[in-house]
């Protein structure tokens, strides 16, 4: 026997052998239809009898092992069943006639036989035989199963007749010698009579009864025969059929043990009680009960357990069975399944070890030269037996060889899907999935070097498959699940592979399945390059959405009455972290930024780099990178723009490297770091672009608040001059500009600033709303800036000290309180050592010469005006620079997302810088001619590096040259200031004495600075300015010019007298009057006034000395009564002129009591100049 049956298993010795095969030329698929249905009727239950007979089918059996039938009757074929296809009735004698051929095949060990005829019909197929079943087709057969149990019982009927034949003891007849094939030529020529010889053929035959009695169901006395046989086996050394011996009572006693069978589930059995009585149902069970209560046949227990074997005494007999059949070189078959079936029974105790003992026996029994499908067979089954017992790295290794073995270079022609299909099988062995998402699971399993070389056998396999498909695959998976275990070179070589193959066939992620509906999962290149943080980036600062404050505020949910819960916030934790605070818009371009590295040892080209999203219709923007060799974290953007609303998230990215389409999904990625991946996606919102007239700026404003500036533009002004700023709006979105606001914030800056710094109107522009997409709007802001006009304190004293100004005031502005030291300029001896940074060195002030230096030009006297020259430094000018920042806000909305509540802001950043135009170094004032009038002096400082006018309401203008003071002097009528009125609001808003008298003299001084009208102009730069004294003025100078409390005014003959000669004639009566308004908030008076004539000689002499000259009419002296607030009171008098010529008349108020409580500045009458002339006649 030199095919070895690797399926054997110990309780196939219970078993008949039934070989089925085709007659004629039989589909393959008609056949194996009729054999599956044959092959199910395996077990029957005996007539009359509590014995079960189990059936094995084969549909290939070399007839040289029914030769070995003697040795072991499981092995003899004592069945045949054929199969033919016959449509006529003249083909049956030829069909009938192969049927006789293929008896006489097995014709010696054959019990019985059976033809099944399809198709054949009429006179032939009507005739009753117990050989012959004919039947119309395949699909009419229902008593297939019917005639095969028929079959079975004559088969139990020869198999009983034989073991009582040889069963029955006939000591005078001789007992033949039972042989093995190659045992004959050994016995030629021995004593047949001798005692050795006929325990030799005792024990054959006993062992060789216990075989039939075990195939005809009877186990208690197949244990008794076996027993029998191996004393007598062994008494006489017959080692050959001792081993048969001991294997069988092994078999008895695995099948008492095992009633399950140990062949898995091929060999599977199915308990008698299925079939037969339950009393023979409980037949394998020990001590098993009838329905009675009382064991059938205890005796038979008691028997049979006496003489089973223990499992463990099983292992030790197949031990030795397997000892003995290794003595002969032709029982290698025998020896090899005796290894597999105790394999079998080894892997039921879970004997693992042992089991692996048997195995590693059954790789070294050598046999006859194999052919190639025989190999493959043996390292298939030795795998399958070392996975059986749990071996499965070495099942794994012998899977292979045998996947190697089907593309063995003798083989014409490989079988590569064969090989394929088994190295598939090799996987679980080596610890290798198919799927990558289980190489993210914790550290790495198995021996990379093995899994590497396996799957480069599974890609060149795939490949000669003809399936390049297949080997992308592969390839990828070889390269994303072991690039940590890849050298440099390995890396370069398999990516070079992997290009050459998607060149032809571009690797996809779409699922492969194989033709035995395997499938293989996609294999996304999630390592290449490999990303280690996710971040969804906001929109521009000037793109982002702002929700509308309702009238609940804008951080008020209406989901939950409290402020805090502590439920909510645990049930929404995982959303809260994935959720981002910020929203994205309808149809714009929305950012993700990758930290990604490339972990090649060469250049990583990345194409069709794009993102993956859910719940929104997003269109992605693919970008192409290139990564160098080894880098370190790159940041990578990729864009896409959301077509619709809601809530969009990102799931991955996709990318194509080296010709495979990867689709990586976040959760498969290790390692990964995000701030969260769903943002919500808002309603379309105009987009808004603005250019100004003005440059841009390189000054980046910081404001305050936190809001990114877009745009920063920036302008070089005068102090005091307005530009005009020109914006033109274009709305570059999609959507109509329905909504426009525009609001301004200045930044902090340290100086004062009068007036309206920035102002605009938006009603002409506002009438072109709604803006549609590509229109454009202009609309026009004024900057103006006006800042103090005051100079510095040093420059102030040194003006202060020329010992020519007339009787000023040293300017103060009251809202630059500083206070410092005044220092004295010594002069220093040349012998003492005047060099700077010595102890007693003193400086003069750095802005001004010194005062040896100065130039003076008089013109007209001291009270005329003069003019000052002083040369200035540049670093007087940079002191005086002053910069002023301002953010203009453009909200704006329309659209879908206006109808929302959402706007946008767009922020304008403006950078000025203020250049330094006149200074007012002092101011002070004169009275003038009228009481009602006074005199501002403002000595005005050029302190640019141009030529400047300044003129004041209508009055000629000033020159003045760089660096160059002047004093110019302006007329102004006394101001009313008591008739600015002080409402409730200001006096709650200012509530303490000091502010309010800051609101009080602001305003005085808007109102005086209003009345002024100072501009400056430079017309070699054509440029223009105001020029404010608003800050300047101190407490001193506003009471010279405001009008006192108390308005007097004095008419002379109803005329009134304030500044013009009154002319009278000589001899005539004078009437005199003196008037007083009160517009003091108390009563005053009463008043005595006492007027005095005098005439002034223009030479410094009054002459007071008039008795001669002029005469009172009645009393000199003025009475004036109490004047209640808002009164008036008048005083008259005469008096009489005795000559010609210019008097004046001074008005004296007596020293009493209700004078001296009141200020002087109260008593202010007007001059009276009186020209008498000559009478005419």
């Amino acid at each position: 026997m030199s095919v070895p049956d690797y399926m054997q298993c110990a309780e196939d010795h219970q078993t008949l052998l039934v070989v089925v095969q085709p007659v004629g030329i039989v589909s393959e698929e008609n056949f194996f239809r009729i054999y599956k249905r044959i092959s199910s009727v395996n077990q029957i239950s005996v007539r009359d009898s509590q014995r079960a007979l189990y059936i094995r089918y084969r549909h290939h059996y070399p007839p040289e092992n029914s030769e070995w039938g003697d040795f072991q009757t499981h092995r003899k074929v004592v069945g045949l069943i054929t199969i033919t296809d016959c449509f006529s009735a003249k083909d049956w004698p030829q069909t009938f006639e192969k049927f006789h051929m293929q008896k006489e095949i097995y014709g010696s060990t054959l019990y019985d036989s059976r033809l099944f005829v399809f198709g054949l019909q009429g006179e032939i197929a009507e005739q009753p035989r117990t050989d012959v079943a004919f039947y119309p087709s395949y699909d009419d057969c229902a008593t297939v199963e019917k005639r095969i149990e028929d079959f079975v019982e004559s088969l139990f009927i020869v198999l009983e007749s034989k073991r009582l034949d040889r069963a029955t003891d006939k000591s005078g007849d001789k007992i033949p010698l039972l042989c093995v094939p190659f045992e004959k030529k050994d016995f030629v020529g021995l004593d047949t009579d001798s005692r050795h010889y006929k325990k030799r053929c005792q024990g054959r035959l006993r062992k060789h009864v216990g075989d039939l009695c075990l195939q005809a169901g009877m186990l208690q006395d197949s244990l008794v025969h076996y027993h029998m046989s191996v004393e007598l086996l062994r008494s006489v050394n017959d080692f050959l059929w001792l081993g048969a011996a001991l294997e069988g009572l092994c078999s008895a006693s695995v099948i008492y043990h095992y009633p399950g069978g140990t062949g898995g589930k091929a060999g599977a059995r199915r308990f008698p009680g299925s079939a037969l009585p339950a009393e023979a149902a409980n037949r394998h069970r020990p001590g098993a009960l009838t329905t009675n209560g009382i064991n059938a046949d205890t005796s038979t227990e008691i028997g049979r357990a006496k003489n089973c074997l223990s499992p463990e005494d099983i292992i030790e007999k197949y031990k030795e069975a397997i000892s003995y059949y290794s003595k002969y070189k032709n029982a290698g078959v025998i020896e090899l399944e005796a290894c597999v079936k105790a394999v079998r029974v080894l892997a039921i105790q879970k004997r693992s070890m042992e089991a692996s003992e048997f195995l590693q026996n059954a790789v070294y029994i050598n046999l006859r030269q194999l052919s190639e499908e025989e190999k493959i067979q043996r390292y298939s089954i030795l795998s399958e037996l070392y996975e059986l017992i749990g071996f499965h790295r070495k099942s794994a290794f012998f899977k292979r060889v045998a996947a190697m073995q089907c593309v063995a270079p003798s083989i014409s022609e490989p079988g590569w899907r064969a090989c394929y299909k088994l190295l598939l099988e090799t996987l679980p062995g080596y610890s290798l999935s198919l799927d990558p998402q289980d190489f993210n699971k914790g550290t790495h399993r198995g021996w990379a070097a093995v899994q590497m070389r396996l799957l480069h056998e599974l890609v060149y396999a795939s490949r000669r498959m003809g399936n390049p498909a297949l080997s992308v695959r592969h390839l990828s998976f070889l390269l994303q699940t072991m690039l940590d275990f890849l050298s440099d070179q390995e890396k370069k070589d398999v990516t070079q592979s992997l290009e050459n193959y998607t060149s032809k066939c571009p690797g996809t992620m779409e699922l492969l399945t194989l033709p035995d509906g395997l499938t293989l999962p996609p294999v996304p290149f999630t390592k290449l390059p490999i990303v280690r943080r996710v971040k969804l980036l906001n929109l521009p600062a000037s793109l982002r959405p702002q929700k509308m404050k309702s009238l609940l505020g804008q951080n008020v949910s209406a989901k939950s009455p409290f402020i805090y819960s502590p439920i909510i916030a645990h049930s929404r934790g995982e959303e809260r972290s994935k959720k981002i605070d910020f929203q994205w818009v309808q149809g714009d371009v929305c950012e993700v930024q990758l930290m990604v590295y490339n972990p090649m040892p060469f250049e990583l080209r990345v194409e069709n780099m794009g993102l993956l999203t859910s719940g929104v219709e997003f269109e992605s923007l693919p970008a192409a990178l290139s990564l160098p060799a080894e880098s370190g974290l790159y940041p990578v953007t990729l864009v896409g723009v959301p077509q619709t609303t809601g809530t969009i998230t990102v799931n991955g990215y996709h990318t194509t490297v080296f010709g495979v389409f990867s689709d990586c999904l976040l959760d498969s990625l290790p390692g990964i770091k995000t701030s969260g991946s769903t943002v919500e996606v808002i309603p379309a919102l105009p987009r808004l672009q603005i250019s100004t007239s003005l440059p841009r700026s390189a000054h980046s404003l910081q404001p305050s608040s936190g809001d990114e500036i877009s745009t920063n533009v920036s302008v070089q002004l005068y102090n005091g001059e307005t530009q005009q700023l020109v914006v033109r709006l274009e709305n570059i979105g999609m959507e109509p500009l329905e909504k426009l606001e525009v609001t301004s914030k200045i930044l902090t800056t340290k100086e004062k600033l009068y007036g309206d710094f920035l102002s605009w109107k938006l009603e002409d522009t506002l009438a072109q709303f709604p803006l549609q997409p590509g229109k454009v709007a202009t609309f026009t802001i004024s900057i103006k800036v006006k800042l103090d006009f005051s100079c510095q304190e040093n420059l102030l004293q040194d003006l202060s000290d020329d010992g020519i100004s007339v009787s000023g005031f040293p300017l103060c502005s009251p809202f630059r309180q500083v206070v410092r030291p005044r220092v004295e300029s010594k002069p220093v001896n040349a012998a003492e050592g005047g060099r700077p940074g010595e102890p007693g060195h003193v400086k003069e002030a750095a802005c001004w010469r010194p005062r040896a230096e100065q130039t003076l030009a008089l013109t007209g006297g001291e009270n005329s005006e003069g003019t000052w020259k002083y040369s200035t430094c540049e670093s007087c000018r940079r002191s005086h620079q002053q910069t002023l920042e301002a953010v203009l806000n453009f909200k704006y909305s329309g659209g879908p997302g206006h109808v929302e509540g959402y706007y946008r802001n767009l922020a304008l950043g403006l950078h000025v810088e203020v250049e330094p135009s006149v200074f007012f170094t002092r101011v002070s004032t004169l009275p003038a001619t009228s009481t009602r009038q006074c005199h501002l002096l403002l000595d005005v400082f050029n302190a640019t590096e141009h030529e400047l006018s300044v003129r004041a309401r209508s009055d000629e203008e000033l020159i003045l040259h760089a660096g160059e003071c002047q004093r110019m002097a302006i007329q102004v009528d006394k101001f009313n200031f008591e008739s600015f009125a002080e409402s409730p609001a200001d006096k709650g808003q200012f509530a303490n004495s000091k502010h309010l008298e800051e609101e009080r003299q602001e305003a005085r001084g808007l109102e005086i600075n209003s009345k002024l009208d100072i501009h400056w102009t430079i017309p070699s730069l054509k440029r223009t300015g105001e020029a404010s004294v608003e800050g300047l003025l101190n407490q001193l100078v506003l009471e010279h010019l405001q009008l006192a409390p108390l308005l007097w005014d004095v008419l002379v003959d109803g005329q009134p007298c304030d500044c013009q000669a009154v002319a009278c004639q000589v001899g005539d009566l004078v009437r005199l009057e003196v008037r007083l308004t009160n517009r003091s908030p108390r009563s005053v008076g009463p008043f005595a006034l006492s007027v005095v004539p005098f005439q002034d000689h223009q030479n410094g002499v009054h002459n007071y000395d008039l008795h001669h000259a002029v005469s009172f009419v009645g009393s000199g002296t003025f009475y004036l009564d109490k004047v209640q607030p808002s009164g008036q009171a008048a005083c008259l008098g005469a008096l009489l002129f005795l000559y010609t010529g210019d008097f004046f008349l001074h008005i004296r108020f007596h020293e009493d009591g209700p004078s001296k409580e009141l200020p002087p500045s109260w008593f202010c009458l007007p001059s009276v100049h009186v020209r008498a002339l000559e009478a005419q006649a």
